[in-house]
């Protein structure tokens, strides 16, 4: 039986790994600012399940070192899934992206350097440490794009690809990024990062700027409009929330195999998705229509991403289990019994 510290375990990712982990019987800490939308439901539902086994720490990665340090010293693995998520927030208020991104993970690893039990550290990263692929040509068809390259468009982009931060975001996650894999190789921690496509799933309250796949659900069932930036023809491969924690636990027990390495996750080539073709779904399967308006394609959008996870599948055996549209179904599940939670968080009428 492992503990487990969850840094930013109160939001979407966080709490569905806290479930899982508990389910297997692991104490587990969630160390989380609650700043987020919905971090205060997502808890309260825990508890519900698990009034044993789990404790809540409030505190804030950008300045409770100390309540920091001392939570470190007492857990075998650290889970580092507090950022600021969204590329538009980062270009309004660079200062507290690169704070909480980059400095706030800066102030993780500085823990677990100099505590004594040296912690396992899991940090997640995004595929904006890409950049927005300017360098690949891109094909524009009826609803999607696809790459031009072959190989990227049979596998994805690999681990290789050169990294490019593009936005702010991508700035201060790279640098999150790089260092986690520097004290690896730097001051002999164990390290991995795993630098996610579009994750999602059960307990995601979405917004605009980050977590699409929930946002346009939300805002449908809700009646809310939603802005199209660009053609539409965006296309991610996504990957539900079960399958990236599935990955998450596979690396805890194989911290040997995968310290100090980066790897892409997502969907895959197989798990592709693009918005006409995430807004057809929805209504044929739930006949949610949504008000649909147009917005200008916004600084570093990839037109494209799919990330290659054959050094994930190599190394530990691992490939996503839901495909998209039995994930949409669960995570439409989700947000039909908990409609109340929805309108609670999002202030609807």
């Amino acid at each position: 039986m492992k503990n487990i510290l969850i840094i930013g375990g109160a939001g979407f990712i966080g709490i569905n790994a806290a479930r899982y982990f508990l389910k297997k019987g692991s104490q587990v800490t969630i160390f989380d600012n609650f700043s987020r939308r919905g971090t205060e439901i997502n808890v309260a539902a825990l508890e519900k399940d698990f009034p044993k086994g789990f404790e809540v720490v409030r505190g804030d990665i950008r300045y409770d070192r100390d309540i920091l340090e001392r939570e470190v010293g007492k857990h075998d693995v650290v889970m580092h899934l507090a950022a600021q998520v969204a590329v538009t927030t980062s270009v309004v208020n660079p200062r507290e992206d690169f704070e909480i991104n980059a400095l706030g993970t800066f102030n993780v690893l500085e823990a677990v350097r100099i505590s004594d039990n040296k912690p396992f550290v899991l940090y997640t990263s995004t595929n904006k440490v890409f950049g927005a692929l300017e360098e690949e040509g891109v094909i524009e068809e009826e609803k999607r794009y696809r790459f031009e390259n072959d190989t990227l468009h049979k596998y994805g982009v690999p681990e290789t690809q050169n990294l490019d931060f593009h936005s702010p975001y991508g700035v201060s996650k790279g640098v999150a990024d790089q260092y986690t894999i520097d004290y690896s190789r730097i001051y002999g921690l164990k390290t991995v990062v795993f630098r996610q496509s579009c994750i999602y799933g059960t307990n995601q309250f979405g917004v605009e700027d980050q977590g699409w796949l929930a946002w346009f659900t939300i805002a449908a069932i809700l009646g809310k409009p939603i802005t199209i930036y660009g053609t539409g023809k965006q296309v991610r491969d996504v990957l539900f929330v079960e399958d990236v924690i599935r990955l998450y636990d596979l690396a805890i027990e194989n911290q040997d195999i995968v310290n100090g390495k980066a790897y892409c996750v997502g969907g895959s080539p197989a798990n592709t998705i693009s918005l006409v073709e995430f807004f057809e779904h929805i209504d044929k399967e739930f006949g949610l229509k949504p008000t649909l308006q147009k917005g200008d394609t916004r600084p570093g959008d990839q037109p494209i991403f799919v990330a290659d996870i054959r050094r994930a599948e190599k190394d530990l055996g691992w490939k996503p289990e839901y495909d998209v549209k039995r994930g949409i179904a669960a995570m439409h599940k989700w947000m039909q019994d908990n409609k109340g939670d929805i309108i609670e968080v999002f202030n609807a009428k």
